[in-house]
């Protein structure tokens, strides 16, 4: 299985509509799939330009390396020089914060990952996880 871009979209729709009933700044949302090919973004009006890369980031790190972003961040406290490795494999992508979710289908399988930034990363998270729910997937922040 993998994210339809319906799938996607209704991803995207409830993380935003989150951010907004949660009053938080604008938000960014990608929704990559489990290759880590972009399958849709959305920017916000009100969002900083670079917030597509810091999304994508997020989301890339989490499933390249088959573990949220939050987890990524504690791997990279923990082992400095494994966090700074692990971001050169990936070509200086990886965004080790929460934010990134891994995306799992109803058997547990990762098929893609969702990125969300412009608030506090543990709101970018729970803006994240609403639009997967929405969608009728598992997320794992």
């Amino acid at each position: 299985m993998s994210i339809s871009l319906r799938k996607a979209r209704a991803i995207i729709r409830k993380a935003l509509q989150t951010g907004r009933d949660m009053e938080l700044n604008p938000l960014s949302v990608v929704v990559l799939d489990a290759g880590g090919h972009l399958q849709a973004f959305e920017r916000e009006d009100g969002a900083s330009p670079g917030r597509f890369q810091i999304a994508h980031g997020k989301a890339y790190g989490a499933v390249m390396f088959g573990a949220p972003s939050s987890v990524i961040g504690q791997v990279s406290i923990d082992r400095p020089h494994f966090g700074a490795a692990l971001n050169g494999v990936y070509g200086g992508q990886v965004i080790p914060v929460p934010g990134g979710v891994l995306v799992r289908d109803r058997k547990g399988a990762v098929i893609g990952a969702v990125g969300v930034t412009g608030d506090t990363s543990e709101n970018d998270a729970t803006a994240a996880l609403a639009g997967i729910e929405a969608a009728g997937l598992e997320g794992q922040a």
